[in-house]
């Protein structure tokens, strides 16, 4: 499926292209699912976002499938094995690539995002980023994990070093990230409360392991999280929406709580007392782009202990345009899967 426009689902059609050419530390895969992402809805209503964007364009950048050929100095994978890969591919040679933080490389490369992703029948991707699938792990489910298991592994684990006995506060919890946070929480012995609209969502939220689950807007809702915690206040709060959320966010905290901070989907500029946090002992803390640790890490704890985001809805390559309007309407919960 390639994107020649900005605009409606008619910006992206069929198209034959070339296969990949596989380079010395690449492999190309054989797609057989990919999970629609809201980056990959944002670039195709324009305008481009990700540092390199340009027209025709594949999207798609979570994907499972099967390696179909590999470089001669790939010696990790070998055709045959069934494998995910981490979208953020770097440039592979700046100091940032060199560290494994990929996704401050200066010469970005993101599947799916500015260069050619998984909506396709073949991807190319190097060899470093993919991941085997165990073979007791369906790649239906497999498909789930890449960019939302890493990007809340990065922020419950690296950045905010959850600990078992403490008490995260999870926002929006039925978003691909926030389903994966609670597992991820619940997996390291924290205690979960989550934010989330609907009965449905709340319902979800409870699914994944939330220990309580309270409306969007609650007017009491820092009195219950008071309450949960015997007054002492969460140990974490995690924040992808932004300036509706924020005081919510600041007052469920307790002393030298840390507030992980992801994203402004309701808006960007908040403002706060300095004499409220340093008092307090707060934290703020960017999550910025998760590490190709951080990959590694989510999707091995993910396979181990069977971890996976529920799909919404299946849809064959040629139903894209009805895949957008479900991802579009943002009442899914769990991801939107394409099989090319």
């Amino acid at each position: 499926m390639v994107q020649t426009d900005f605009g409606g689902p008619e910006a992206v059609s069929p198209r034959e292209v070339p296969e990949p050419v596989c380079g010395p530390r690449d492999v190309v895969v054989a797609v057989e699912y990919c999970g629609l992402n809201r980056l990959d809805l944002l670039q195709r209503r324009g305008p481009g976002l990700i540092p390199g964007f340009r027209l025709p364009h594949v999207p798609g950048m979570d994907f499972a499938g099967t390696v179909v050929r590999t470089g001669a100095a790939v010696g990790s994978v070998v055709p045959g094995d069934r494998v995910v890969a981490d979208p953020t591919q770097g440039c592979g040679s700046c100091p940032r690539c060199a560290v494994g933080d990929r996704a401050y490389c200066v010469r970005p490369r993101i599947l799916g995002g500015n260069a050619p992703g998984a909506l396709a029948e073949y991807v190319l991707a190097s060899a470093e980023s993919v991941v085997r699938v165990p073979d007791s792990v369906p790649l239906a489910a497999a498909v789930t994990l890449p960019t939302a298991y890493a990007t809340a592994w990065h922020a419950v684990h690296t950045l905010g070093e959850t600990a078992a006995g403490e008490t995260l506060v999870v926002h929006a919890g039925a978003s691909a990230v926030s389903l994966a946070a609670i597992g991820l929480a619940k997996r390291a012995g924290a205690r979960v409360v989550a934010f989330a609209g609907s009965d449905a969502k709340r319902a979800a939220a409870r699914q994944a392991g939330a220990d309580l689950v309270l409306r969007n807007g609650d007017p009491d809702a820092v009195k219950a999280v008071s309450a949960f915690t015997d007054d002492a206040g969460a140990d974490l709060v995690l924040d992808h929406v932004g300036t509706d959320t924020w005081r919510t966010s600041l007052d469920c905290l307790g002393v030298r709580g840390r507030l992980l901070l992801m994203g402004n989907t309701s808006g960007d500029q908040v403002s706060f007392s300095l004499q409220e946090v340093f008092h307090r002992g707060l934290k703020l803390l960017g999550t910025g782009g998760y590490t190709s640790a951080d990959f590694v890490a989510a999707t091995s704890a993910c396979f181990a202990d069977g971890l996976h985001l529920p799909i919404a809805a299946r849809f064959p390559l040629e139903d894209l345009a009805e895949a957008w309007d479900v991802l579009a309407a943002r009442d899914t919960i769990g991801k939107v899967v394409i099989e090319p």
